[in-house]
């Protein structure tokens, strides 16, 4: 989905995929990969385009043709790679730009980014089973299944799965930031 709006807006705009990519500081390899779905692209190109665009990240994903009424079905679930991470997220909501419910698996050891990291948003994180381990700023709080924590995204923040089991969470951010 991502490579079909990055081609509405290059085309909207008429750049060709070398004015792009030169405005953006990427190949225009990339950005042609991008926009066949052959890879995904980094937070920091994403950044990047963004900006060129006028645009938000998060409009970088939004559908404009997105369901008043849509069912998120197991298969068939779009999903993004977290940003210096080592999981992936399944996306639950249908991309309409004003909310991004997003559900993953944390293996042991894993975590959301190597780095913390802070965008414009709210978030949730409900974790399913397990326990997940959120870092925000200099401070870490333990959050066990049934339970939940919501932070103001502008403070730098990760998550981390320090246990010896899986941990499951439901992650919901508004608005929507990769």
């Amino acid at each position: 989905m991502i490579g079909e709006r990055l081609h509405e807006l290059r085309t909207a705009r008429n750049l060709s995929l070398r004015a792009l990519a030169e405005q953006a500081g990427v190949s225009p390899t990339l950005l042609s990969q991008i926009e066949r779905g052959v890879t995904e692209p980094s937070l920091t190109t994403l950044r990047r385009l963004a900006t060129v665009f006028g645009e938000s990240v998060a409009s970088l994903f939004a559908d404009p043709a997105a369901p008043s009424v849509w069912i998120s079905r197991p298969g068939a679930r779009t999903t993004l790679g977290a940003p210096n991470g080592q999981i992936r997220y399944e996306r639950l909501t249908p991309g309409n730009g004003q909310l991004e419910v997003l559900h993953a698996t944390l293996r042991p050891g894993e975590v959301s980014s190597t780095d913390l990291w802070s965008h414009p948003s709210l978030e949730c994180a409900y974790v399913v089973t397990g326990t997940l381990t959120v870092d925000v700023g200099r401070t870490s709080h333990t959050v066990v299944a049934g339970e939940s924590i919501t932070l103001d995204s502008h403070q730098p923040h990760r998550y981390r799965n320090t246990s010896d089991t899986p941990t499951e969470i439901v992650l919901a951010i508004n608005p929507p930031t990769p």
